[in-house]
């Protein structure tokens, strides 16, 4: 059983389980069977094509790496290839799907990024058509919108609003299908049976659990779901709840931050779901910052009160709207210690989860 270590991991963390004593363990067994090269040669190959070194493998890289590469043949086409990829025990067959699976997920990320340009537009002109706040849910609907993306939107709306989502497409026999994703303090699925049981026939199916639930519904009762959604959630959650909030691990000392406290935290892992790594908070000059990517933010920052201690630091899709910002002088940040590889050099880099601006240039 325990050659089947590496897919109990990958499973395990792509599918956010939470990592309980026994997960822990199952999944730091097939971490170390794959850092050892002893893994399915189609994780060997994602693992490649992903441009990740299997002896520096973390939880997280089961996660964003690897598993958005498998959904995406879920998302655009057909989840076999993607099983295809893990069960081969060809290396030569494992390398081309793996290839094609990469492409579905460049394709993916494309039309998942004009799906949020779309959305945020609707939701701005929602703000701007109103004297309120934001309402305490949001409900998403484009008539040309890929019913296999529109998870992945509700998560990215959500997470920018910190509201609860519901994003439709029109699905295959002509219903809307939705997917929705909650906050804390909402168990979603329950929301949605409380909405079905007080308007009979308004959705015709539905199932989930707590931060995620699907539903169909006629695209004719679209509004009137709406409104019965966004009371629903009203009276279930209140002003405190949808303020979004981070809690950190604290600061920490100018000369912890260094390489061999980020290896110390690396090998305490595996961190992920309900088991989430330390993050911590400081105050930090912005020396440098530029766009990398298309929406990520590079930095170089120093401890206010050490600023000849340059860190490099990045922020994963920024708004680059509001971002770089030159005015930006001193910076609270919250962040997570990463160690970053290249060209075979290993240094200190900052995982920007968070940036408040407490005084300007």
């Amino acid at each position: 059983m325990a050659n089947w270590l590496d897919l109990v991991a990958l499973g395990t963390v792509a599918d956010v389980v939470p990592l309980d004593q026994i997960n822990r363990a199952l999944v730091y067994q097939g971490l170390l069977r794959i850092r050892s090269g002893r893994c399915r040669p189609g994780i060997q190959a994602l693992l490649r094509i992903a441009g990740k070194n299997p002896a520096r493998l973390v939880a997280t890289d089961l996660g964003f790496a690897l598993g958005p590469r498998l959904n995406a043949a879920g998302r655009l086409d057909d989840i076999s290839l993607g099983i295809q990829c893990l069960l081969t025990d060809d290396p030569e067959e494992a390398m081309t799907t793996a290839r094609a699976l990469d492409e579905l997920n460049q394709d993916r990320k494309s039309i998942e990024q004009d799906m949020q340009r779309e959305a945020l537009t609707i939701v701005e002109k929602l703000v701007l058509g109103t004297d309120t706040e934001l309402p305490s849910a949001l409900c998403l609907f484009q008539p040309d919108w890929h019913q296999g993306v529109v998870g992945l939107l509700a998560s990215r709306i959500k997470e920018k609003y910190h509201r609860p989502v519901v994003a439709f497409a029109r699905g295959d026999s002509g219903e809307l299908k939705g997917s929705s994703r909650s906050i804390s303090g909402l168990h979603i699925r329950d929301a949605l049976e409380a909405v079905a049981t007080q308007n009979p026939g308004l959705i015709t199916k539905f199932g989930g659990h707590a931060m995620a639930a699907g539903l169909s519904l006629v695209e004719g009762n679209l509004a009137a779901f709406e409104q019965a959604f966004q009371d629903q959630v009203a009276k279930s959650l209140g002003e405190d709840d949808l303020q979004a909030k981070l809690v950190t691990d604290g600061s920490l000392e100018n000369h912890q931050l260094n390489i061999q406290t980020a290896e110390l935290l690396r090998d305490a892992g595996p961190w992920g779901q309900l088991f989430p790594e330390p993050c911590f908070e400081g105050e930090f000059v912005i020396m440098q910052q530029r766009i990398v990517g298309e929406k990520h933010l590079k930095l170089v920052l120093a401890p206010h009160n050490q600023p000849q201690l340059a860190i490099d630091a990045i922020w994963f899709n920024i708004d680059t709207a509001a971002w770089p910002n030159q005015d930006a002088g001193l910076v609270r940040c919250v962040y997570r210690l990463d160690i970053n590889e290249f060209r075979g050099q290993e240094s200190l880099q900052l995982l920007v989860q968070h940036i408040q601006i407490t005084c300007h240039q």
